[in-house]
Parts: C-alpha cells; structure tokens; sequence
C-alpha cells in the first residue's frame, strides 16, 4: 500500500505542477488546476497514512520476538514452539539466571555484629576500610579461585532469625558457581593484631562444656587453665580471654597429661596442626 501511495503522489505531483503552469497561460480552468492541488494533498495524505501503517505493523512484529532484559543462562522452558501465550499471564516462558557475576548472600548474627561494634569502639580490632575482599570456599571445602567484594551490608534484622545479611558480589567467568549452590564466605571485616589462636585439638570441654586448655607451668608441670573462645579461624580457636603472650600450651596429647604431672615438652610440627595429615597418619 505504501508503494501504491508513493507511485500515486509522484503523478499527482507532476499533475499538480503542469496544470499551475498551464493555468498561468490560461491554457486550463481554475477548477481543474485547484481540483490537481487538492488530489495531491490527498495523495500526500495517503502517503503518510501507509507509513504509519507499516511502522504499527513493524512495532507490532516486533512483539513476537521476546528479548532478554538482561545477560546470562536461560533455564528450562515452559512453553513449546507453536504454544499461545497472553499478555501479562502467570507463568514465566522461562527463567534466566545471572551468572557473572553472581551474588553471595551471607548471614551474620546481630550479636556477633554487635560484638564486633563494641570492639571497633574499644580500639581492639581496626575496621577494613572500603570494599573487603572476600574469599568463597567451595560445597567440598577447596578454595574458589575468584575472590569477591563486600558490597552491602544490611540495615535490618531478619526478626525470625536474628540475622543480618551481608551480600558479596563474586565474579565468575567459568560459571562454576550455580545459584542455590551451598558456599562458605570469608569476610575480614575487622582486624586484630593482638588475636590469639589456639589449635582446636588442644582445647577441651569440662562439665559445664566451658573451654579449657592444658598448659606447661613453672617446672614444666602441667597446668589446666580456663578459656574464652570466639569464632572459628581455619582450624583454630580465637582465643579472647585466659590466654597471653608466652604462654606454653600443650597441644599433641594434651588430654593423657595430668594436672601437676612434669612433663618433657618439645615443638610441634606444622603435620601435627593439620587435622588431615594427623587423621591419615592415625589410618596408618
């Protein structure tokens, strides 16, 4: 129709024109070279109304190719080829899943946080300014390559839990990581340089399941001396009270040694420390 219109509004031009200049010689009426301006304004007209036309019919083409908001991998379809769908139904036609980078939501409790609060505020630790890497450990506990930022942390708590959330944005261009995926995340939110760490070994528990730790005393005689422990660092205590520099801590067989007993102490090998090492030597 557009084409039709077009070819239309060229004759009513040449029509429209001719008969201006014919009419200047009085060689045609007035009526018939107003009548060959009004066709063309019609034709004009017509021109203008195809295009419109086409581009409706461009948009609405336009609607049955559905493009993606955003990048990533798209999941299982719900509809089939040849399937009809509406306008603003429920079902998805599918679902697409960002996967570099993705987001790891971690959850913190508001007492630990609150304990972190007043120790910043003591001067203890010192706070990691800006954006905090943190490092992502894997369903089978290896490390992740990647390491991410802190970006956010939340300004409410969660009143069923009691957590607050923490979100890390991790970069992952081999698309190892999958949403859903169980992840572990190492946040260094604070620093403490005067930290004490303590082989997890060589802490027990007595009857009331407080911590304890056998230590060498004056004479090398053994000692037990109660602890206060915060969070897990690797394979070791954070020890925050009952402990201090210089201290000689009995770690390897440490349960078999008796109170006021003297015993001959000598170092510990880092193949002692590691759990795994110590358990396949005990396999063999």
């Amino acid at each position: 129709q557009l084409a039709q219109a077009e070819a239309a509004l060229t004759t009513a031009r040449l029509k429209a024109t001719r008969y201006h200049t014919l009419l200047g010689v009085d060689a045609v009426s007035r009526q018939d070279a107003d009548d060959a301006a009004a066709t063309l304004q019609q034709d004009q007209a017509a021109v203008t109304s195809a295009r419109a036309a086409l581009e409706s019919a461009r948009i609405n083409l336009g609607y049955t190719r559905i493009l993606a908001p955003i990048a990533g991998r798209i999941g299982t379809s719900s509809v089939t080829a040849g399937a009809l769908v509406t306008a603003h139904q429920d079902a998805a036609l599918a679902t697409i899943q960002r996967l570099d980078p993705i987001y790891l939501d971690v959850s913190q409790s508001s007492l630990q946080l609150l304990a972190l609060r007043k120790q910043l505020a003591d001067g203890r630790i010192k706070a990691v300014d800006g954006k905090a890497q943190v490092k992502v450990l894997l369903e089978d506990g290896s490390a992740y390559a990647h390491p991410g930022t802190l970006e956010f942390t939340g300004t409410s708590v969660d009143t069923g839990t009691g957590n607050v959330t923490l979100r890390a944005v991790i970069p992952n261009p081999e698309h190892l990581l999958l949403p859903g995926m169980y992840l572990r995340a190492v946040l260094p939110l604070a620093d403490d340089d005067q930290a004490i760490l303590v082989p997890q070994q060589a802490v027990t528990r007595d009857a009331k399941g407080e911590p304890e730790v056998k230590l060498l005393g004056p004479g090398d005689t053994v000692v037990e001396r109660r602890i206060a422990t915060a969070e897990v660092v690797g394979h070791d205590w954070r020890v925050t009270s009952g402990l201090k520099p210089g201290d000689r801590l009995l770690v390897v067989n440490a349960s078999n040694a008796a109170v006021g007993a003297k015993v001959r102490p000598y170092p510990v090998s880092e193949a002692q420390l590691d759990p795994a090492a110590a358990a396949a030597a005990g396999n063999d």
